[in-house]
């Protein structure tokens, strides 16, 4: 199959699941698609042994074969997701938040990792087969980042204060670059392939991080000189389009984080300078081209994970280990954003107590998590893990997303959130 039969494949069925959501279930979009590829998927996979004279799974794993997930989504799509939830971020409460926002993506992603890492090391004996300490931390690094797709999608209809808004959006673009970083040097550890000393590691990470941070500013700076240029609202997409794929594939070849790139670049649309250079017809247009292509991509990439399940085949260890994983990445969700934001916690306990209930329950997984996952070496360690991340990734978008709404207002109710645009967390 070719390259446009495929997208037009996938955009026939993502229009198919968005219109039967629509009218069936009316979940938010993404995760009403995600349901039903879910239940075709299930569907395909009981109905295979009726048909023993054919596998009614070889067609759709070949397809997705010649999709390659983790090759189209972390090399491709993932830099205008990025881009296009950095633009949505409130510059102003991100700038006052930055130590929290840092403290998150860097200190709590590796505090994540770690304490992932060992409860997984401790408990897998006791589900029947050990697994080595350095595929935990493979486990970690692949479950440590929260999904930007899906928390900022979430975002937008939750109505959280906008000093929280900002902490929760930050977190998720950058945590997962610094997530990135950390799989790649672990995987290779795991796999035998490479010895890493701890000034290796930090050397990787400075060269990735911040390197990547660093060139995100250059060209985003480079960008709106471009934009300066013409007062055409087409060729600002354009721009922002070369912008967002320039920037992520240059910073690949420098050997940074193109994640963390993008997203700085991103962001770049979003401060006074940006504003000044752009007007508001100019700026809403743009912004309309970008949440199509967002919203395009986040449906396309939610029926991708659910047929994704095709591709899985669970033994009865991986079951039980997801449903031991599943209530522990939550446990190690909350300790590593408490342990990450301890001092901020120790001046106001009784107020940030919401806060933290929110970054918990909110750390939503997604394509990213499932993207590396899928990209594991084939063996035995990939057949125990995938199932894992995968269990872990849509108990989190269905489950936790699903119940987001709820907890949000329970704990922020919306006549009390222009109360609370100024609470500092």
């Amino acid at each position: 199959m070719d390259t446009i039969s495929l997208i037009a494949l996938l955009l026939v069925l993502s229009a198919l699941f968005s219109i039967a959501n629509k009218r069936i279930l009316r979940l938010p979009n993404t995760i009403g698609v995600l349901v039903f590829s879910l239940l075709t998927s299930l569907a395909i996979m009981m109905a295979n042994p009726l048909v023993p004279a054919h596998d009614l799974r070889a067609l759709p794993r070949s397809i997705l074969g010649a999709i390659n997930l983790p090759q189209s989504f972390l090399n491709g799509a993932l830099c205008l997701l990025l881009f296009a939830g950095a633009m949505q971020v409130d510059l102003a409460h991100l700038r006052s938040r930055l130590a929290a926002v840092t403290a998150l993506s860097i200190l709590g992603t590796v505090l994540a990792v770690a304490l992932l890492a060992i409860s997984a090391w401790l408990i897998f004996p006791w589900l029947g087969t050990s697994v080595a300490f350095s595929w935990c931390i493979v486990l970690g690094a692949i479950l440590a980042p929260t999904d930007p797709v899906s928390v900022v999608g979430m975002l937008a209809r939750l109505g959280l204060p906008k000093p929280l808004q900002a902490i929760f959006a930050g977190e998720s673009l950058f945590n997962d670059g610094v997530a990135v970083v950390i799989f790649g040097v672990t995987i290779g550890f795991a796999t035998g392939h490479e010895s890493v000393t701890v000034a290796e590691v930090a050397t990787d990470f400075v060269r990735e991080a911040i390197g990547g941070a660093l060139l995100g500013m250059l060209a985003g700076g480079a960008g709106l000189a471009l934009l300066r240029l013409t007062r055409d609202s087409h060729i600002d997409l354009l721009v922002s389009l070369a912008l967002a794929t320039g920037t992520f594939s240059v910073a690949n070849m420098l050997g940074m984080s193109g994640a963390i790139a993008v997203v700085v670049a991103g962001m770049s649309l979003g401060t006074h300078h940006a504003h000044a250079i752009l007007d508001r017809p100019s700026r809403d247009e743009l912004d309309i081209a970008w949440s199509l292509i967002d919203e395009i991509l986040n449906v396309m990439l939610f029926l991708l994970i659910g047929f994704e399940l095709l591709e899985i085949d669970a033994k009865a260890f991986s079951l039980l280990a997801t449903l031991a994983i599943i209530p522990l990445s939550i446990m190690v969700r909350g300790l590593s954003v408490f342990l990450a934001m301890l001092p901020v916690y120790l001046r106001d306990w009784s107020r940030k107590r919401r806060m933290l209930t929110v970054l918990t329950w909110g750390g939503l997984r997604g394509g990213i998590s499932v993207s590396l996952a899928l990209g594991l070496p084939p063996g035995e360690m990939r057949d125990l893990l995938l199932p894992i991340c995968y269990g872990v990734v849509v108990f989190t978008i269905l489950v936790q997303g699903l119940t987001m709404e709820r907890v949000a207002a329970r704990l922020y109710p919306p006549e009390q959130n222009h109360n609370t645009d100024q609470e500092r967390p």
